[in-house]
C-alpha cells in the first residue's frame, strides 16, 4: 500500500494529429493516484483492518429498522381505530391507517429478516479467518 501523498507519474506520449506516429518531443505527464483511490475506494474497511466490532456495532442498523416499523406499526393501529369511533374526517383515517400499518409492518419484518443474515455473514466471516490462518500455517512452514 502506497501511503505517500506524492502522486505516480507516468509518461505518455500524445499522437500526431492523424494518429499515425508519435513525436517524442511532445510528451506529457499525467498524474496517478491509483493506490491511494484503492484504498479510499474499497467498499469495506474489514479488508484493511481486522478489528473487532461491538454487537452494537453489528446490529444497530437493523435494531433502528425494527424499532421504527413497530414505532409506524402502532401508531397505524391508532389511526385506524381511530376510524371506528365517530369522529368527522373518518375516510382520512380510513386511508392512512392501513397505509401506515402496512409501511411498519415491512420495516419490522426487513429488520427482523436482516438479524439473521447479518449472523451468517458473521459465522462465515469467522470460519473464512480460521481457514486462512490454518492455510497460512501449514504453507508458510
Amino acid at each position: 500500500m502506497v501511503s505517500s501523498s506524492d502522486p505516480v507519474t507516468m509518461e505518455i506520449p500524445p499522437k500526431s494529429p492523424d494518429g499515425s506516429e508519435k513525436s517524442p518531443q511532445s510528451k506529457e505527464l499525467m498524474t496517478s493516484n491509483t493506490a491511494s483511490t484503492l484504498c479510499i475506494s474499497s467498499r469495506s474497511e474489514s479488508v484493511w483492518t481486522s478489528a473487532s466490532r461491538s454487537k452494537w456495532d453489528i446490529y444497530h442498523k437493523p435494531v433502528i429498522v425494527v424499532s421504527v416499523g413497530a414505532a409506524i406499526f402502532l401508531f397505524g393501529m391508532v389511526i385506524t381505530s381511530l376510524s371506528c369511533i365517530q369522529i368527522k374526517n373518518k375516510n382520512v383515517y380510513k386511508m392512512c391507517g392501513p397505509a401506515f400499518l402496512s409501511l411498519g409492518l415491512m420495516l419490522l419484518v426487513c429488520g427482523l429478516v436482516w438479524i439473521p443474515i447479518i449472523r451468517k455473514k458473521q459465522k462465515q466471516r469467522q470460519k473464512s479467518q480460521f481457514l486462512q490462518s490454518l492455510k497460512s500455517f501449514f504453507f508458510n512452514r
